[in-house]
């Protein structure tokens, strides 16, 4: 049995307390309470567990992270990770949960899908589970939190022969710095065994998700399809349950990513009633103008990542900054960063048995 490294940093409240003896009962586990304590974090099943304040801030959890950042490239190489966060209110969990998976994503650490367990003051995010199963929001909290320790335990990382890579992307390849670093990635994975497609969002191919009912959007996944069909069902859909790999191509547009790729992260909900993608990698490409690429990653770790179920593999976002059309070109070892991001795919994803 894997035995659990618990990150628990600063003072925790009795519920959490309570819900971490009743969920790691079961395991042998280790537990970090501070920054101080950290050596040596490669190779071990890393559960976050963090409480947090009205503040939404949690002093000993930045040390642990800066301890993090500051460590040698790959300070969590060969770890994975899930999360639980205790609020004694209803904000900053989230936030602070794709801020914890940047952070050890960028030191080499592997997220399951849909890793974290978010406790907020109300438990109100419980309800649906309440009716499901027949228990009270507490209860159904416990019940969550203790089958994400068991995936984290479970979990067995997932390789191909020939792994299909599934790249999307709303861009022009004339005037894009994402598509040029896109390319140079490209070249690099070209001569090995992997399968590549790329499906260019246009303008207007892709309405943005209706918000049909749930008993609507049910129907609709039953035949891979949604109310709006389109590109989305065409191409999109058969293309993601095929592949083993998402690939998404995000230039920074105001801190987000763009109004299509949005529309598309939104439309998967029709998949994901039918279709959970948690034997899937996420990666992206990400290029800002000026800042702001840790704001993009963090939006794909917490719409497919935490919501949608893709697995995150180590340093799975490639982020850079260039401003002016093919500056991308101009940015110090860039090519050199492209290769690096093609033999991280190839030497997690494919099985050379």
């Amino acid at each position: 049995m894997e035995k659990l490294t618990v990150l628990l940093p600063g003072e925790i409240s009795d519920r959490l307390k309570m819900m971490l003896e009743y969920s790691l009962k079961s395991y042998h586990f280790e537990i970090i309470k501070t920054s101080d304590e950290i050596i040596d974090l490669k190779n071990k099943r890393i559960l976050f567990a963090v409480e947090l304040n009205q503040t939404g801030i949690n002093i000993e959890l930045f040390k642990m992270l800066e301890k993090i950042k500051l460590g040698e490239d790959n300070f969590l190489e060969g770890s994975v990770g899930s999360i639980v966060v205790n609020s004694s209110n209803e904000f900053f969990t989230r936030n602070i949960s794709r801020m914890i998976i940047l952070y050890a994503n960028m030191a080499g650490c592997l997220f399951i899908g849909r890793p974290l367990l978010e406790a907020t003051g109300s438990l109100k995010g419980f309800s649906s589970y309440t009716k499901k199963y027949d228990m009270d929001l507490y209860e159904a909290c416990v019940n969550e939190f203790k089958k994400t320790v068991e995936s984290l335990v479970d979990f067995k990382i997932k390789q191909f022969q020939k792994p299909k890579i599934i790249a999307l992307h709303a861009s022009n390849y004339k005037t894009s710095n994402t598509l040029a670093l896109w390319q140079m990635v490209k070249e690099n994975l070209k001569n090995q065994n992997v399968e590549i497609k790329e499906i260019h969002i246009e303008n207007g191919s892709v309405k943005d998700c209706r918000g049909c009912v749930y008993t609507a959007c049910k129907h609709f996944s039953k035949y891979t399809n949604c109310f709006y069909g389109g590109v989305m069902v065409e191409e999109v859909y058969p293309a993601i349950i095929e592949s083993d790999i998402l690939i998404m191509l995000c230039p920074n547009y105001n801190d987000s990513i763009s109004a299509n790729m949005s529309a598309v992260i939104n439309r998967l909900t029709a998949l994901f009633r039918k279709v959970k993608f948690y034997d899937k990698y996420l990666y992206s490409v990400i290029v800002s103008g000026h800042s702001g690429s840790d704001i993009i990653a963090e939006q794909l770790i917490s719409a497919l990542n935490i919501n949608k179920t893709f697995m995150l593999p180590p340093k799975f976002a490639l982020m850079e900054t260039a401003n002016d059309m093919g500056e991308i070109y101009k940015v110090e070892n860039i090519e050199l960063k492209a290769k690096n991001f093609a033999e991280n795919i190839i030497k997690t994803v494919i099985d050379k048995r």
